[in-house]
């Protein structure tokens, strides 16, 4: 086991083991999780007896891990505790394991609190003297018995069987989670609202007050919700790549949006996906507009409309917004190598003072590189969905499936030519929006161009140091060393900075809840400002545009500082 991946690889799945397992369990159960530690001799002897209780009280899909090392084990087992109450099996099974480890010398907890299931236990592990040790300290510190009362130290026999904690059935995500909390470290939400575990309980607690018939409660829950859970999330599926069984919270708080939607807002979606072309360039003269008066007046027109409208349905206008971009056209090519999809942002958002944008970047790249790509006809109109599928607004989305994959059929010779991406997050759209369309490959454009590009090309300037933000989306495909090929051929010393991560904007949440992107970039901005840099690069415009505004740094696409780097 020399080889680092392959060390890495292992303690990934020893490190998610136990939420992998209990994200399997059958709805409705509870994971508990023990924690207990016998002399390394009797390590073999334990694990086989653990084995056996499982076997004889019907634990099915238990599991046992550790630290063999230090004769350490965690095991866990699935209890359906219906009514708060403990059914008789799990406290037979309790009693018989709790024999088992001080019968071998063992401890009934080796690195963890006790908690309340051990609680009852701890006079018989150490003893009357120590206990009563234990007990005078707990009343010295807590005289009124107000901290965690029965959860260190109890005489109640009975304690660790009452206070249950059920878990009911609310939807699929909910189900599989077992709050470990590993995604919140990468919520970019975290520091403003709720976290997806946090989303996750408290669907729970909504869920538990309406089997209780809590009116009162359910409303004050749900009303909290809309803004602390649904409104602010990013849906940008980065809980999914920290969590171990894969819970995307972003799929529910898309199914949560599409509840909402009324048939106004529907229809007029519906009717934005067919007329795409015309909708962003609507859009992008109105910031044309917004940006040629006087500040003040757009943003008080927007600050009015959001009170009247709601500030989820009126973007908030900000006098450090970009004015519009310009339509995307065709780009006809004999004999192409790739067809290239640029995305509808460049179309929205003009580019950052003094860049070309990432279109046009790319473009003169490939011609420098010698590599043909067609950019098809009715580019205008076409889109990778995901302003569809972010807000849940389905039937606008199968508007874009529909008519969106045979025109990237035809432009690809039915799939023999890659369709290239130019924003990240639109790549990640396309291959959702592809998924079930054949062999239509999907590359974004910093891939291309390290693989295919960058070989064929001089680098005659670099700079000296460049600060990087990658994107959720370029994280969930993978594209870091990619990114970091074309970043080394830019600069001499490339820097992530510390406290990165999914910048929060979102599409349009930067725009609607610009709280959010201020919250997600705090850590990042201050490492930014920290020291100076040569350059300041991401690739995806809304994120270079939330980054701008968190470091008041010109944040471009690294195509554009690459295209740069080549001029002859």
């Amino acid at each position: 086991m020399a080889q680092p991946a392959a060390r890495a690889a292992l303690w990934h799945i020893r490190k998610g083991l136990y939420a992998a397992v209990a994200g399997a369990r059958p709805s409705g159960t509870t994971a508990l999780l023990e924690d207990i530690a016998v002399p390394v001799e009797a390590l073999a002897g334990t694990c086989a007896a653990l084995a056996d209780l499982f076997d004889r009280h019907r634990y099915a899909d238990s599991v046992i891990f550790g630290h063999a090392k230090d004769g350490n084990l965690h095991f866990m087992l699935n209890e359906r505790f219906d009514g708060g109450a403990a059914p008789a099996r799990y406290a037979d099974f309790t009693e018989e394991m709790v024999d088992l480890v001080l019968g071998h010398g063992g401890t009934l907890k080796a690195e963890h609190g006790t908690g309340r299931v051990m609680a009852p236990y701890v006079r018989r592990q150490f003893g009357d003297e120590l206990y009563e040790v234990m007990r005078e300290l707990k009343t010295l510190c807590d005289p009124d018995g107000v901290l965690n009362p029965g959860v260190l130290l109890s005489d109640d026999p009975e304690i660790h069987m009452r206070h249950l904690k059920t878990v009911p059935t609310v939807e699929e995500e909910v189900d599989r989670c077992v709050e470990c909390g590993y995604c919140e470290p990468v919520c970019p939400s975290r520091d403003l609202t709720t976290t997806p575990r946090q989303r996750i309980v408290l669907r729970r607690e909504i869920a538990a007050a309406q089997a209780a018939g809590d009116t009162a409660l359910v409303r004050e829950l749900t009303d909290d919700y809309d803004y602390d859970a649904v409104q602010t999330c990013a849906v940008d599926g980065m809980c999914a790549t920290a969590c171990p069984v894969l819970i995307n919270t972003g799929d529910l708080v898309k199914r949560l949006r599409a509840q909402e939607h009324g048939r106004t807002a529907g229809s007029a979606w519906r009717g934005a996906a067919r007329r795409w072309g015309a909708t962003t360039r609507g859009m992008a003269r109105g910031l044309d507009l917004a940006g040629a008066l006087p500040p003040a007046l757009p943003e008080a027109a927007t600050r009015a409309a959001r009170a009247v409208l709601g500030a989820d349905r009126v973007p908030r206008w900000q006098r450090d917004l970009p004015r519009g971009g310009t339509p995307r056209r065709p780009h006809p090519a004999d004999d192409p190598d790739a067809v290239f999809v640029p995305s509808c942002l460049g179309t929205l958002f003009a580019p950052a003072q003094g860049g070309t944008g990432v279109a046009a970047a790319l473009l003169t790249l490939a011609e420098r590189a010698g590599v043909r790509l067609l950019v098809p006809d009715g580019i205008g109109d076409l889109c990778c969905g995901t302003p569809w599928s972010s807000k849940g607004l389905t039937d606008g989305y199968r508007a874009v499936r529909d008519r969106v994959p045979p025109v990237l059929r035809a432009a690809s010779r039915d799939g023999t030519l890659p369709v290239v991406s130019d924003a990240a997050s639109c790549t990640e759209g396309f291959e959702r929006l592809l998924d079930g369309a054949g062999d239509l490959r999907v590359v974004d454009a910093v891939a291309y161009t390290a693989g295919t590009l960058l070989p064929r090309l001089t680098v005659r300037r670099r700079i000296g140091s460049l600060a990087l933000h990658p994107t959720c989306s370029s994280v969930r495909l993978g594209l870091d060393d990619a990114l970091l090929t074309v970043a080394r051929a830019v600069a001499d010393q490339v820097v992530v900075p510390e406290g990165w991560q999914c910048c929060g904007f979102a599409g349009d949440r930067g725009l609607l809840h610009p709280e959010l992107t201020a919250s997600a970039t705090r850590a990042e901005a201050a490492a930014v400002a920290a020291r100076p840099f040569d350059g300041y690069a991401s690739v995806n415009r809304t994120c270079e545009i939330g980054l701008a505004r968190a470091t008041g740094q010109p944040y471009r696409h690294l195509l554009e500082l690459l295209a740069e780097a080549t001029t002859p």
